[in-house]
């Protein structure tokens, strides 16, 4: 279980990282459970939090670059919900191992979850990789509070097409 909830902090990382400009993000609660198939077998979740305002018009941004992202890691989307005030994009690593999910919530805040499949059970400990900003483990994370002159911007992104 550790090695998976490693691959998963990996992941998280990677996938926050990939965002130019870059967003901030702090851990949420991680967690760990028994298989109920199996019972010498665990599963291990782990969550990051976007603290970075994200306006309505720049989500959709947001959620097609992490898509990209994973598609160029090899990994394969297997949903995507294009609700306009809740849109989501999930996907698989293709390992067995990982299951990935990144959500828009109250007032636009994004969540990325990774999911282990069933493993041998071990002792976990919590994400050792840092977040970017403020880290609010072990605390209640409040909705997104910082401003960047990109993402929480009004300004529609200008098209890259030629005219």
């Amino acid at each position: 279980m550790q090695q998976a909830a490693e691959k998963a902090d990996e992941l998280i990382g990677d996938t926050l990282s990939s965002v130019r400009p870059p967003l901030e993000w702090t851990h949420d609660e991680s967690d760990s459970g028994m298989c109920a198939d199996a019972p010498e077998l665990g599963d291990v979740t782990r969550r990051a939090v976007v603290m970075t305002q994200v306006s309505e018009g720049r989500r959709g941004s947001l959620l097609g670059i992490i898509e990209r992202a994973w598609k160029r890691s090899g990994y394969t989307i297997t949903k995507v919900n294009p609700d306009k005030d809740f849109p989501a994009v999930y996907a698989d690593a293709g390992d067995g191992v990982l299951k990935m999910g990144l959500t828009v919530g109250y007032k636009g805040q994004f969540f990325l979850e990774v999911q282990t499949a069933c493993v041998d059970r071990s002792k976990v400990s919590q994400p050792s990789t840092p977040g970017s900003g403020t880290d609010y483990r072990g605390k209640d994370v409040p909705t997104p509070d910082v401003r960047s002159d990109f993402w929480s911007s009004d300004t529609p992104i200008p098209s890259s097409s030629p005219s």
